[in-house]
This record gives structure tokens, C-alpha cells and sequence, in this order.
């Protein structure tokens, strides 16, 4: 039986990694999957573990926007954030364009999203060079997902702590 966090590709057994970051690079969770998933149906389960405690209080879950790239336009992860009351600035794919204008009035507004936030989605691929900063990381070492996966927590932890230790 194949592990979960492992896929065939042409290089043989790999796995990737999907990160939600915060705006100065941290991450704030991951999900493994095998290397030949897709990204958009892990949209909603990256989502689902993101919780920041703060001094008091409940975890919070829910971030005010999120910024993806054009990958993530599916209806349903808008849907998703529409029911969670979070604001989307994900700009539409071409083809999704077209198809809502060939559908006229049936096919709804056109998307908006927030272009000088939407700048900010870089942040999530300078967390994942920063992780992979970290050789076993970058070069996937681990023969199990469940020993990857702690790899990446520890690595994201040690890029938490770097962000709120004083310089000196």
C-alpha cells in the first residue's frame, strides 16, 4: 500500500507541499499530498487547519482575505470562502471569462479582486523557499510522509521563532 503523502511522477516518489502563509512569510499550515494532486482541492483543507491563538481567547480561524493565484478560481473554493465570510482576491482565469460572458446575463457578475492586495500573494512562495532553505526539505530525504510533514512543522516553527526574535 502506498503512503498518503507520496505520488509517482517521472522522478519517481514525490509529494507537495500546499502552505497558507502569513504576510510576512510565516506559514500557518500545511497539507501534504501526493506530487501529481492538484492544488485547487486543497484549497478548503489548507483552510480548515489554519489557527492563530492569540494572548487570550479562541484560536482564530478565519483571516480577513486570502490571496491566490489564478489556480485557485474554482467556483466552488469562492463558494467556500463566501460561506466563511472571508474576502477573496483571486483573479479569474481566462477561460472562466469567456464562458461566464458567452452565458450572458445566466453567467453572473464578473469577478473583482483587490489588485494592490493581490501583490501580496507572493508571500506564500517566499515561505516555501524559506522552508526549502532547509535541505531536508528541499531535497525530501524522509522515506515516510509522516516524518516530512514533522520536517516541515519543525522547519515552520524555527521561521516563526527567527520572525519574533530581536535582532542582534
Amino acid at each position: 500500500m502506498k503512503a498518503a503523502g507520496l505520488g509517482r511522477s517521472r522522478g519517481g516518489l514525490t509529494s507537495k507541499i500546499h502552505v497558507a502563509a502569513a504576510r510576512r512569510c510565516r506559514p500557518l499550515a500545511f497539507v501534504l499530498t501526493p506530487g501529481q494532486a492538484g492544488d485547487s482541492p486543497q484549497f478548503a483543507p489548507v483552510l480548515e487547519r489554519v489557527k492563530v491563538r492569540g494572548p487570550i481567547g479562541r484560536p482564530r480561524t478565519r483571516p480577513a482575505a486570502v490571496a491566490a493565484d489564478k489556480a485557485y478560481s474554482s467556483r466552488s473554493n469562492r463558494r467556500y470562502l463566501r460561506r466563511r465570510g472571508i474576502r477573496a482576491v483571486i483573479p479569474e482565469k481566462a477561460d472562466q471569462a469567456a464562458n461566464r460572458k458567452k452565458r450572458g446575463s445566466a453567467g453572473g457578475r464578473p469577478v473583482s479582486h483587490d489588485a494592490t492586495l493581490y501583490k501580496e500573494r507572493n508571500t506564500v512562495e517566499r515561505c516555501i523557499n524559506r522552508l526549502r532553505n532547509w535541505r531536508g526539505i528541499a531535497t525530501r530525504y524522509d522515506k515516510t510522509p509522516q516524518s516530512y510533514e514533522a520536517g516541515l512543522h519543525l522547519c515552520g516553527a524555527m521561521l516563526w521563532l527567527r520572525s519574533i526574535a530581536p535582532h542582534s
